[in-house]
């Protein structure tokens, strides 16, 4: 009975092990499905096509990341993933036009958190159960409430305003 759990223990975590390390070559191709957009305040979310397409490219460390809302000639973001660092913990999404997000390898999931025109966009890509999971929560970039009496007891802490959430599933697409 001992062996069985050493040998389990040992498959699971070979299998967590591979499946960090294979990213991105494991979520390459075409991702399809559709994203609902939650609005602070609002119960029905706004839904909208969503592709992710996710291929090598000829140069060195680097992959297509190309973001598709609606149609391709409505919203087609052509991005480049670059991997920078041999740990593969640190990557960058290069937006070609003077933009690059900072993104980074966390628990099995590809995360990143940037600010713009007054939001800060955290962004998770994850992979369950051969689906993509995709969310993005837009937070204000300003606090709407500072508490907290600013001592080691008692530190001053930062309240933000979520002011959306939006969650996509994308299935391979054939």
């Amino acid at each position: 009975m001992k062996w069985m759990i050493v040998l389990l223990t040992a498959l699971l975590s070979l299998a967590a092990a591979s499946q960090s390390t294979s990213f991105p070559q494991s979520w390459e191709g075409n991702w399809k499905g559709e994203l609902s957009w939650y609005k602070t305040g609002k119960t029905d979310p706004q839904k909208v096509d969503m592709e992710l397409r996710i291929h090598p490219s000829d140069s060195v460390n680097t992959w297509t990341w190309q973001i598709i809302y609606g149609a391709v000639t409505q919203d087609n973001r052509p991005y480049k993933l670059i991997l920078t660092d041999t740990a593969q913990i640190h990557w960058v999404i290069d937006e070609q036009n003077g933009i690059v997000l900072d993104q980074y390898w966390v628990g099995n999931k590809f995360c990143g958190a940037f600010t713009v025109m007054g939001s800060t966009i955290i962004n998770n890509y994850w992979v369950e159960n051969d689906q993509l999971m995709v969310e993005f929560f837009s937070i204000s970039a300003r606090p709407v409430a500072i508490t907290g009496k600013g001592t080691e007891e008692s530190p001053a802490v930062d309240s933000y305003q979520v002011n959306s959430y939006q969650k996509a599933v994308l299935q391979r697409a054939k």
